[in-house]
């Protein structure tokens, strides 16, 4: 499966996340609005689910009109907002954290996952495999986010980059694989 295709059609989205999106870009809401609405997703309402496949092609139809690089600047913001629990205080364990906040946001079968493959300190590197629906840029921007708002605290830049080396969903793959370096 490639982005925007959902690995299951019973699979739904809380109407948070959605709304969410569609906030993190305020100069564009009447566009994205319209685009939700273009894809029957009216009246969102938080605590609703929705189709994820009507979400799907609606964020592909959003992919498609602002690009990569405002997928990533949307991936960066979503995070921004969240809240962590207090335990959550190292890049380690916000990374695992992703996949966390992902279930709490979609439900009803196989809706994909995030997972820290490998974490080594002392290398000063992570991987996270991203095997979803959603756009790569997408994920690299909340990626992003996180490792910068987690990382140690006497590091200064901290680098999110997609592993071309193994599959990705910009070539059709199920998942995509980022190395978090710093």
């Amino acid at each position: 499966m490639a982005q925007y295709e959902p690995f299951e059609s019973n699979v739904e989205v809380n109407g948070q996340a959605i709304l969410s999106f569609v906030k993190a870009l305020p100069a564009y809401q009447n566009e994205l609005n319209e685009i939700l609405k273009n894809h029957n997703l009216i009246d969102l309402k938080p605590q609703e689910w929705y189709s994820q496949k009507l979400w799907l092609d609606a964020f592909r139809q959003i992919g498609e009109e602002f690009g990569a690089n405002t997928l990533f600047a949307i991936g960066k913001v979503i995070p921004e907002s969240a809240i962590f629990p207090l335990q959550i205080t190292d890049l380690e364990s916000a990374l695992r954290s992703l996949d966390i906040a992902y279930n709490m946001n979609h439900r009803g079968g196989d809706i994909g996952y995030y997972k820290v493959t490998e974490f080594i300190l002392h290398a000063k590197l992570a991987i996270i495999e991203c095997k979803n629906p959603y756009a790569s840029y997408f994920d690299k921007g909340i990626i992003t986010t996180i490792a910068r708002k987690f990382k140690p605290a006497n590091i200064i830049i901290i680098n999110v980059e997609l592993d071309e080396s193994k599959p990705t969903r910009l070539n059709g793959a199920e998942s995509c694989t980022f190395r978090i370096s710093w």
